[in-house]
Formats: C-alpha cells, structure tokens, sequence
C-alpha cells in the first residue's frame, strides 16, 4: 500500500480552480474511527459555497462531506462494521473529495444492499437525506395537501418530489430550463413552472383550489423569495433551505402576519441528523425507500476525482439535473 493518499484542500476561497489536490499520510485509525476507501463521493452546492467563499469557513479546509466505499480498516472499538463492508458516511467535517477518508464510526452507515452502486448511493445520501427531513420532519403533510417546490430538478429537488408524492402531496415544480419539464413529469411532478415564463404563484392557487401552499421549499433565495411568501396558504411554512441567488434578508413579522399567519424556518440537514440516531433513521429511512423503489437516484452526471473544478463550474452554472458525483 502507498504511503499516502491523495484529497483536495482548500488554502485559498475563489474560483473551482482554488481546489488543491495534495497528498496525506495514512495513519492509525482512532479507536472509534473507520477508514473507508471512497468509490463516489457526493458533490452538493455547499461545497461550491465553502469552495468560493460564499459560506466562510477556518481556512485551510478539507471539501465535501458524504461519500460511499469499502472499509479498509477499524478502530479497535467498533463493532458493527467489518473489513470490506460498503458503506455510506457523512460527517460534517470538510474532507470527502479524497482517495480515503477517516471518519467517525457513528457517522457510517452500512449499506443494507451491499450490491447497491456506489455513485447511486453516494448521489443519495446528502441530497437524500436533506429530503428526509424536509417531507418529514417540518410538518405533518396530508394526503391532498399542495406544495411548492423550487429547483424542483436538482440533486435535493427531484428526491424531495418523489418523496412528498409518495405522501400524496400535489407538487409545483419550479424549473429555469424547458428542456427540464420532461425530467419532473418523469419523476412525479405533474404540475412544472417554467421560471420566468409561468407565473408560480398562479400555479400554487390553482392547484391548490385557492388556498396556497401548505409549504413552500425555498431553495432560490433572494431572486424568488418575496414572491414564494405569496404562495403560501394561511399557516403555511416557508423553509428557506438554499439562497444561491442570495440571501434573501429580513423578513417582516407583520408580512407573516398579513399573509395568514405564517411561519418560516431555515433549516439545515446538519441540525436534523447531528445526533447519530437521527442520522442512522434518515438513513435507513432513504435507502429503504430506494429499496422498495419509491425513490429513484437521477445521477446523470459523473466526474473523475481529479475533475471535481469541472464539477463544481458546471453546478454553479445550473447544467446539471439530479445529483452530481465525483468516481474515485
């Protein structure tokens, strides 16, 4: 085996050419520490924000945060995985885009299909389980029940889509691209909004029979927000999960009010599964639903390692749909 073994840092923020390949030394794992040899590494939109400096975080810093592969080795306390196991991990400290990985044992998750392919499973588990807290953790959808759903094509918006019809939820999909119309029919969404040749808000209320969104997925941020808190029914919650227009600022609590009492909440997926119990339920929560074939992974495009610059170029310039993975 090689000395060492290669992962990006980030030294400097900018542009995706910042991301700096260097090499590390293996070391003894921890004794509650896993090192996984990673297959597929999951790229997400935070990465591009640490990468530019959007989201400020303590430089030098390591890059992503869940990926799927093969344990190659144990700390001497941990018992429920063994040498050669597959699994999935995500730890929120930035380190991910890498050959191999170190990574606390209560943040790995045994694949329950050992034969699941790593880049489906690796494009799953953040964007996934991000969709797992946002169907189910934030309000007690009902059958019948209308939503809004920004970015409805992306990595988090089309499981997200599945899921919540699946709950029987009737779903307004918001895309910028035609051409992205046909990828939402497939995966559930049968009422898409062409941003900004269709009116969203239109859509919301005629879907909804007049009474608006039970819940907004705001995922745009401040080129879409003022006009999201218009789709909302009374007591509707906004969840404001993404802003890569920008932040969309204060918000007015007589707005809320005048809107019909609503409520919003910006949530993270590292709040809802900080606790590793949490983390192992939304985990066997999503890939039971892969399983059972509710949920079907779009990973329609896949980068070498070395290509996570064109990865990220291609994220931020909105080419892709689905989630996106890097292949070791």
């Amino acid at each position: 085996m090689n000395k060492t073994y290669g992962k990006y840092v980030v030294n400097k923020t900018g542009a995706p050419e910042v991301l700096e390949w260097t090499q590390e030394e293996f070391r003894q794992s921890a004794s509650n520490e896993v090192r996984v040899r990673n297959e597929a590494v999951g790229v997400d939109f935070i990465d591009t924000m640490i990468r530019s400096g959007q989201l400020p975080t303590a430089l030098p810093a390591g890059i992503g945060f869940a990926g799927v592969g093969i344990v190659e080795d144990l700390g001497t306390e941990v018992r429920n995985l063994s040498k050669g196991d597959r699994v999935a991990y995500m730890y929120f400290v930035g380190g991910s885009y890498a050959e191999q990985r170190y990574v606390p044992a209560d943040r790995v998750f045994k694949l329950p299909d050992q034969s699941l392919s790593p880049v489906i499973a690796a494009g799953a588990l953040f964007r996934g389980l991000t969709a797992w807290y946002l169907a189910t953790r934030l309000r007690d959808l009902k059958q019948g029940d209308t939503v809004l759903v920004h970015a409805a094509a992306g990595g988090v918006g089309l499981i997200l889509v599945q899921w919540l019809t699946h709950l029987g939820v009737k779903v307004v999909g918001t895309v910028h691209e035609k051409t992205k119309v046909s990828t939402l029919l497939t995966y559930g969404c049968h009422y898409p909004v062409v941003i900004p040749e269709e009116d969203f808000a239109a859509k919301v209320k005629e879907v909804s029979d007049g009474k608006g969104a039970t819940v907004v997925y705001e995922s745009i941020g401040a080129a879409t927000f003022g006009k999201s808190l218009d789709c909302a029914g009374r007591f509707g919650l906004i969840v404001s999960y993404g802003w890569p227009s920008g932040d969309p600022g204060e918000v007015s609590l007589m707005t809320l009010r005048n809107k019909g009492s609503l409520f919003i909440t910006r949530p993270t997926v590292t709040h809802y599964t900080a606790e590793p119990a949490d983390f192992r339920c939304g985990a066997t929560e999503l890939f039971r639903m892969i399983k059972e074939g509710n949920l079907r992974i779009h990973v329609e495009h896949k980068y070498p390692l070395r290509q996570a610059d064109k990865a990220h170029e291609d994220i931020v310039a909105g080419k892709t749909v689905g989630s996106v993975v890097l292949v070791v």
